[in-house]
């Protein structure tokens, strides 16, 4: 009878753990093997039933229950934190039931505990394989299996979703930009769908500007746009590496799009008033004088005019400011002299003192214009 009973029970428990689980405790007192299983099953310290575990399973490798016993130790390793002992038993488990959703997720908890990027992301795909086969399992015909079923399914689900869950905490945690992208990566080739997707691409467009690897950063962020359109920091980005390539039109694209998203977006949580104003008054200044730069190098100069004057509050000393300065300077000049509009030609001087007032490469041909047009307009 009380070999029955044990069976019984495990069946019964079986559905929170994975439906169909292999594991088994067969005990049977008449034999050796189920007295030492009814010893360790009876006794209440933790320490001696653990002695007594870790003796069956090296004393009856191939007993049917030794599965059971390897996943009793992994439960218990794994609550008190002894992260390898834990993923080495559920690794038994596993080697007898590649299925086992519940011993593969115990060994993502403990791949957690470790805080080790490769484990995290091997097992996390082991036990996301595991449950979404869980989850597939056709319900049954008999009524009185179909609650055990459904159990076991949402079961499943609910730990695949912390797979993905787990892959994403682990990749904003990790500290290193190689262990964000490699969990971050897993967790967009193991859902591409999943809902922290949209979350992920952000950090890992980060982590390849950290590691200078420009070609896959403008890559992560030019998928990242096509969920985000907006994203600011990505649409600087990438208006800048087109502008520094000189491609014009790109940069152009994306400076435009900076300029249109960005003023409508809304304080992001967690960022004092102050400091989200003064991140958008750099962007947006950034990106009118890429346009205006653009705009005044191929002549079209009241584009440049709008663009530059827009940037200037926003860009303060420095060679960026300086270069704003000479194009509006020129732009001006440019829009003022065939209609030898004074008012144009005084902004124009204007803008040239400026600009020869900041030591920069545009200096000295701004004093040069400056002489120029005080010559040409006879202006003292």
């Amino acid at each position: 009878m009380y070999r029955f009973f044990l069976i019984v029970t495990m069946i019964a428990v079986s559905g929170s753990m994975g439906l169909y689980a292999k594991r088994k405790l067969n005990v049977n007192t008449e034999t050796p093997e189920g007295a030492k299983l009814k010893h360790l099953g009876d006794e209440a310290d933790a320490a001696k039933k653990m002695a007594l575990m870790e003796a069956f399973v090296k004393e009856h490798p191939s007993h049917d229950s030794t599965s059971w016993v390897y996943g009793e130790m992994q439960t218990a390793y794994l609550a008190a934190n002894a992260f390898d002992k834990s993923l080495a038993a559920g690794e038994k488990v596993l080697a007898d039931d590649a299925d086992d959703v519940a011993a593969a997720h115990a060994c993502l908890k403990a791949a957690e505990g470790k805080k080790d990027a490769a484990l995290i992301k091997k097992f996390a795909g082991i036990t996301s394989a595991a449950a979404r086969k869980a989850a597939a399992v056709a319900k049954p015909a008999d009524a009185d299996d179909v609650p055990a079923w459904t159990q076991a399914v949402d079961y499943a689900k609910q730990v695949d979703t912390y797979t993905e869950y787990s892959l994403y905490a682990n990749a904003v945690q990790a500290t290193s930009p190689d262990a964000r992208i490699e969990l971050g990566e897993a967790l967009i080739a193991q859902n591409p769908a999943s809902q922290y997707v949209a979350m992920i691409r952000p950090q890992i467009f980060v982590a390849y500007q950290q590691k200078g690897d420009t070609a896959k950063a403008i890559a992560a962020a030019e998928t990242g746009l096509k969920a985000d359109p907006a994203n600011d920091d990505m649409l600087l980005y990438l208006a800048s590496k087109a502008y520094e390539g000189k491609n014009t039109a790109k940069a152009s694209a994306y400076a435009k799009s900076l300029t249109e998203a960005l003023p409508a977006k809304p304080l992001p949580q967690g960022m004092a008033e102050a400091d989200w104003n003064k991140n958008k008054s750099i962007k947006l200044g950034v990106a009118q004088w890429m346009l205006g730069v653009i705009a005044s190098n191929e002549q079209k100069w009241a584009d440049a005019d709008t663009h530059l004057r827009a940037a200037l509050p926003n860009v303060s000393g420095g060679s960026l400011a300086a270069e704003t300065l000479f194009h509006l300077a020129l732009a001006n000049y440019r829009l003022g002299d065939p209609k030898k509009d004074r008012k144009l030609i005084n902004e124009a001087l204007k803008y040239n003192q400026q600009c020869a007032a900041i030591a920069s490469p545009f200096q000295a041909q701004a004093r040069k214009n400056i002489a120029a047009i005080k010559s040409a307009y006879r202006i003292p």
